[in-house]
Parts: structure tokens; C-alpha cells; sequence
């Protein structure tokens, strides 16, 4: 097992070496509301108003004024306010005035009673309830006040950011420019999904799945294709990927074959900062620098690939653009459900089924096979059971941390 292991860094000292070197871009254009959903903002963002912008009513019911109330009597109604359409008229004294949520308060008014504790006749209120000052009024800028912040810098735009910004009339908002990621694989074994295979071939799905996820990311996919396992011709693919990207994505070619050249020419083009990961799968993950543009080199084996670029492109992508939050939910302990092979010496990431049991409980079990071009496995599954680095098999009942797919594997 040393000699397996051997040479191989942790995910955590992975993850530490990218997150040393990255620098977010800064480039930043104005977009439409329409437009910002999943971009990145490139600035904070403070409120051009107070929210709610008046005093306004929280309920249907009645306008009334503590003096009134004390006496006990019933109140006539004397007027009626509506959302847009507020009362303006005169209040007489030992009066109530009828209004409906959000509408503005009338002058004078110290509470608004709900009509449920209220009986009405006669075009007369009687109160049921005690009353207290400012009971069911919503004040100017309880939800938001003008000048103050509404959302940091780096916050992707999403259903719950871009209707708060509606809300405060804001029709147009900096975000950053998208990333721009080369993509492209190596191998004479592969070829196009969709076309005839011969003997020997496989169809070329990592390249398929990254452009997925890039999209889904929102960045600026630049797909240069599949490239020979010849050294000029990846030469000039990194050449090309380095001078029209921000970062460049290679699937394949960066184990230890023969005819694994991508490693030898990330050499050669640029610096390697470190390309063997104590993890299963994905071993063989590569990251560096190019001229221009940062590299990753991802395992040729689809669920390798996938499991890699979900833990170590996703987050890496995420600090370029200076997001704050961290795209990849948060582990929780659960116990196992199945009996998970495994053997001690990576850190291992299998796919899995959370579910609750009869009682509520969350549990997981394994979605069968967990070979590294088992990539049905992805389909069937909802979370990684992550395996601790020495861990051997676990049995039924045993505590296991699992971490929920975020969106980018969800569907």
C-alpha cells in the first residue's frame, strides 16, 4: 500500500495549493435584470431605497387610534384604504378607517386591528382584542433601508437574489465577465459521441459531461475537440486553449501509460503544481499554470473525471470569480444502510442514495458498483459517501458522512 500511495496529496492539501495561487478576475459589464441570472456580482450592491417605502398595513382590518379604542365602543368606519389607493380624506375623532395589506397608513393611525378581531354592524367596528401601538403596520424601511447593503460582492444571481433587487427598482447591475475555459481531450481511442465506432473505440463522453457542468456554471466554453496522443498536436492544442482562456481543461492523459503525454508537455509549456491525488477516484488529476491560463488536468475515466472536476474544478472556477459562498453543500453524518467495500489508503468518494427510513431517519446505501467507468452510477445516485483515507469496508448500521449533490449534479 505505501508504494501505491506513495507520492500521492491529500484532497485538503489539493484544495489548499489551488486555493494559494487563484486570483479572481475583475473584469465587469452592466447587465439587465433579465439578463444577470446565474452571473456573478462584481460589487456590493446597496439599496436606492427604503423598503417598504411607507408606513402600510400587514393585514386586512381597521385603522384605528389608541384613544379610540380605550372607550370601548363601537367605532363607525368612515373610509376605506386600499394598496394604491390610500385614504385622504378627513378622520373624524372616535372613527375607523377600513384597510387592506400593504396599503398606506392614514395620518394619525396607531395600529391596525385584524378582522378577525373585530365584529362589524352597521358600518360600526367593535374591537374584541386588546390593541397595542404599531400593532400590524409595516414602517418605512423595515425590510430594507436606503444606503444599506442588499447583496456583497462575488453572490451568484439567482431566484432569491433577482427579485430583491427588483423590489428596490434596480433594473441594471455590474457582474463579472464569464470565464472562458478551453476544453479538450486526448486519446486515438476516442470519438465524437454520435458517431460510427470501430474496433477498439470509445465515445468520447468526459468532454460531453464538462462542457455540461462548464454551461451549467455559466462560463464560456471554447470546446477545441479531441486531440491525438501526438506531441505536436497536443502542443498545439495547449497553445491554442492557453491563448483564448482563462483556464484550460484536458480529460485524459495524465496518468502513467506510455502514450500519456499531457503531463510531459504541461512540463514543458508551463509548471505543475501537483497531479496525483490520494483520492478514488481520481488519481490522476492534474493542476498548474500555463502562459496565460490556469490547467487542469482531469482522469480519463468518466466517473473519475466527473467526481474530480465536482470537487476540485467547481470550487477552483467559484474563487475566480470571487464568489464568497462555497458551491459544495455542506456533510452530514449518517449511518449506512448497505455493507461499502473499501480499501485504506484514499479518500474515497462513492456514489450514493439518501433517504429517510420509516421513522425519519436519513440513511444511505451504495448504488451498487463503484468502478471508475461505472458512470450509471451518477445517474441512480444523490450524494458521495465520503470515505475517510484509512478507512477499510463499512457494515450496515456504521456512521458514514455523506455529501448531498449540489445542482451541478442534481439535474
Amino acid at each position: 500500500m505505501e508504494s501505491f500511495t506513495a507520492g500521492l496529496i491529500s484532497l485538503e492539501d489539493a484544495q489548499a495549493k489551488m486555493q494559494a495561487q487563484l486570483k479572481p478576475i475583475t473584469d465587469s459589464l452592466m447587465v439587465s435584470l433579465a439578463e444577470a441570472a446565474g452571473r456573478i456580482t462584481a460589487s456590493a450592491i446597496q439599496s436606492p431605497i427604503d423598503v417598504p417605502s411607507f408606513d402600510n398595513a400587514a393585514m386586512d382590518g381597521y385603522a384605528v387610534r389608541l384613544a379610540d379604542v380605550a372607550a370601548g365602543l363601537p367605532l363607525p368606519v368612515v373610509g376605506k384604504a386600499f394598496a394604491g389607493a390610500p385614504f385622504n380624506g378627513e378622520w373624524p375623532a372616535a372613527s375607523a378607517i377600513r384597510i387592506m395589506t400593504g396599503a398606506p397608513v392614514p395620518a394619525g393611525c396607531e395600529a391596525v386591528v385584524m378582522q378577525e378581531q373585530t365584529t362589524l354592524q352597521d358600518d360600526a367596528v367593535t374591537i374584541n382584542a386588546d390593541v397595542t401601538a404599531g400593532q400590524n403596520i409595516r414602517r418605512v424601511g423595515e425590510d430594507v433601508r436606503a444606503g444599506a447593503p442588499v447583496l456583497a460582492a462575488g453572490v451568484r444571481l439567482g431566484a432569491a437574489e433577482l427579485p430583491l433587487l427588483a423590489s428596490l427598482g434596480i433594473a441594471q447591475v455590474s457582474v463579472l465577465r464569464k470565464l472562458r475555459v478551453a476544453i479538450f481531450s486526448t486519446g486515438d481511442e476516442l470519438r465524437p459521441v454520435g458517431e460510427p465506432l470501430e474496433a477498439g473505440q470509445i465515445y468520447d463522453t468526459n468532454r460531453f459531461t464538462v462542457s455540461l457542468m462548464l454551461n451549467k456554471l455559466g462560463c464560456e466554453v471554447v470546446d477545441l475537440g479531441i486531440v491525438k496522443d501526438d506531441p505536436a498536436a497536443l502542443r498545439a492544442a495547449f497553445a491554442e486553449a492557453d491563448h483564448q482562456s482563462d483556464v484550460v481543461i484536458s480529460t485524459g492523459g495524465v496518468s502513467v501509460g506510455e502514450a500519456d503525454f499531457t503531463k510531459a508537455m504541461l512540463e514543458e509549456l508551463g509548471a505543475i503544481t501537483f497531479w496525483k491525488l490520494a483520492i478514488k477516484p481520481g488519481k490522476p488529476f492534474a493542476f498548474g499554470r500555463l502562459a496565460s491560463s490556469w490547467f487542469c488536468g482531469l482522469p480519463g475515466n468518466p466517473v473519475s473525471a466527473a467526481a474530480t472536476f465536482y470537487q476540485l474544478v467547481q470550487p477552483m472556477l467559484a474563487q475566480l470569480t470571487g464568489q464568497t459562498r462555497s458551491p459544495l453543500p455542506t456533510r452530514q453524518r449518517v449511518r449506512a444502510a448497505t455493507r461499502l467495500k473499501k480499501s485504506p489508503g484514499r479518500l474515497d468518494f462513492q456514489r450514493g442514495i439518501l433517504q429517510r427510513t420509516a421513522n425519519g431517519e436519513l440513511e444511505v446505501s451504495t448504488t451498487g458498483p463503484q468502478g471508475s467507468h461505472i458512470y450509471s452510477s451518477f445517474a441512480l445516485a444523490n450524494c458521495f459517501i465520503v470515505l475517510e483515507r484509512e478507512r477499510g469496508d463499512v457494515e450496515p448500521g456504521e456512521w458514514v458522512e455523506v455529501e448531498p449533490f449540489n445542482t451541478l449534479l442534481e439535474g
